[in-house]
């Protein structure tokens, strides 16, 4: 099934992700490695800015890309409506260094009427687990057509 969110997306294929309608999912300039309905695939590399005082990865970043790269697929999963974070449950596992190349991964768990239910894994090249998360994305009355997408 193809849609006009899923062909953008699918377009930035092995490009830096600086153009999506998430100004804060921008400036982490992730490298989108894989998309299709119910599971994406994103590479961050850790920059000095992204991090706490004692240099590691900060967890709100790291939440950041969690919520970031389950809010992109869930956005190609098919809804006509506009679908938004009612959680996010967050494990911090590991830490991650300065100049670091991360995997996100997010593979949609159970879609509803009403709510999806998305679980993510930040990764090391590793394999090692940063941080995992589960969230749930709610249905809101806006229709994507009518916010232009």
């Amino acid at each position: 099934m193809s849609t006009p969110p899923l062909d953008f997306f699918k377009s930035q294929t092995g490009k830096i992700l600086d153009k999506t309608p998430s100004a804060a999912g921008n400036w982490l300039a992730g490298k989108l490695i894989e998309i299709e309905v119910g599971q994406i695939r994103v590479q961050y590399t850790v920059r000095p800015e992204m991090c706490n005082p004692v240099k590691i990865l900060h967890g709100g970043v790291a939440s950041l890309m969690l919520d970031d790269v389950i809010g992109m697929a869930n956005f190609v999963a098919g809804s006509e409506y506009l679908m938004t974070s009612i959680n996010l449950s967050v494990d911090f596992l590991s830490s991650a260094q300065i100049g670091e190349e991360l995997e996100v991964s997010a593979k949609l768990i159970r879609s509803g009427a009403n709510l999806n239910h998305w679980e993510a894994v930040i990764s090391k090249k590793s394999g090692k687990i940063v941080a995992k998360a589960s969230s749930n994305m709610i249905k809101t009355h806006l229709k994507l057509k009518d916010l232009g997408f």
